[in-house]
């Protein structure tokens, strides 16, 4: 069994995005999908939090293998069943499991009993296998990470593409899953591009980059007159629904977000990156469910390990992209974040000096900005 993903082809990269693109639409609706890995191995797949009865009647039967459990290792962890250092950890259980029991397992807020009522069998998922791509995709669909699996053992399954045409599911290579942010950063292109004044900063631009599968898109905006010649004024800023556009006071992003438009514009012109990465990279729909669990005493990085999410599950690929792409290998990087130097640095991109950004807090985010300064190592 390999342990590194196959290499996807520049060539191969808009077949590839396609691929992933559509396998994670599927799953959103709560449908199958099938995963190829090397050696021959194949698994059919099931977002967890889609699970139904039927549903998990009917993986079995197509697959000819009683379905596992799939979830992360920050999950497991906190349901005590490993002590972590795996990425990706496979549950199995005689006979099998319920809905109920998959949905206590895989979601800390089915409000059903843990630990199960019966043993499980507990093992690593090889990093990049079939399983470990089954989560990856259910974390690219913004779903829980967890997933229900199946080996296909269907001894009509030998031609895999065949097969999977036949049951109308749609195939998808664990290489094309484990590349895909990789590819698909590297697929971002500028689409659309206009005048947009904004309060605090009226000579400003806006620049829309969206990747070669109509994915996720990202926004560039280019405020005064910022010199190539110079490292730039720049704000990598994480899209926030209810800070950004709500007001919440649960965090301080929409004062971020508008401090680092006025200051960009003071400074007489920069960028400020608007990243389609909500709740740290795990979607606004995670992002709730964490907001739920901190209502029930968990901090704002225990909440997402709950939910089984690393900490911070953001990445910087598409930030320097965009960056190259405008013209600008050299920043000035405003924020309290070392995470977010390093990570633009290892994408190739020099930060010449991190500017702080830091705004009061309130009775709402008091705990959270503490959060952030005492285990998140921003440096407030």
């Amino acid at each position: 069994m390999t342990n590194r993903p196959h290499l996807v082809p520049a060539t191969r990269e808009p077949l590839s995005l396609l691929s992933v693109d559509r396998a994670v639409s599927d799953l959103r609706r709560g449908r199958f999908v099938v995963i190829r890995g090397s050696g021959g191995l194949a698994s059919l797949m099931l977002a967890a939090e889609a699970v139904t009865p039927q549903g998990l009647a009917e993986l079995a039967a197509v697959s000819h293998s009683q379905p596992c459990l799939v979830i992360t290792a920050r999950r497991a962890a906190v349901l005590g069943l490993t002590p972590g250092g795996f990425k990706v950890v496979n549950l199995a259980a005689e006979p099998g499991f319920s809905v109920e029991v998959i949905q206590e397992l895989s979601d800390p807020l089915s409000g059903l009993p843990i630990p199960p009522p019966y043993e499980l069998t507990v093992a690593e998922s090889p990093a990049f296998s079939c399983d470990s791509a089954a989560v990856q995709l259910a974390k690219t669909a913004r779903l829980l990470p967890a997933a229900v699996s199946a080996t296909i053992a269907d001894p009509d399954a030998k031609d895999l593409d065949a097969w999977a045409a036949r049951h109308d599911l749609l195939l998808v290579d664990t290489g094309d899953v484990f590349q895909y942010e990789r590819s698909a950063s590297r697929s971002l292109r500028a689409v659309s591009e206009a005048r947009v004044p904004l309060a605090g900063a009226e000579n400003a631009r806006i620049v829309a980059f969206r990747p070669l599968d109509g994915g996720l898109e990202h926004l560039a905006v280019l405020l005064g007159e910022p010199d190539h010649e110079k490292p730039v004024l720049t704000r990598l800023h994480s899209e926030c629904f209810t800070g950004d556009l709500l007001g919440s006071l649960r965090c301080d992003c929409g004062d971020q977000l508008r401090g680092a438009i006025r200051e960009v514009s003071a400074a007489g012109g920069g960028v400020l990156l608007y990243l389609a990465q909500e709740g740290r990279g795990i979607g606004l729909v995670n992002k709730l469910r964490a907001y739920e669990l901190q209502d029930q005493g968990f901090d704002t990085l225990d909440a997402n390990e709950q939910l089984g999410f690393d900490a911070d599950e953001r990445v910087y690929l598409p930030a320097a992209q965009m960056l190259r792409q405008l013209g600008f290998g050299r920043v000035r990087l405003l924020t309290n974040n070392p995470g977010k130097v390093d990570g633009l640095a290892l994408c190739g991109i020099t930060v010449e000096e991190r500017v702080p950004h830091k705004f009061p807090s309130n009775q709402h985010n008091e705990v959270y900005i503490r959060t952030k300064a005492g285990r998140g190592g921003h440096l407030l």
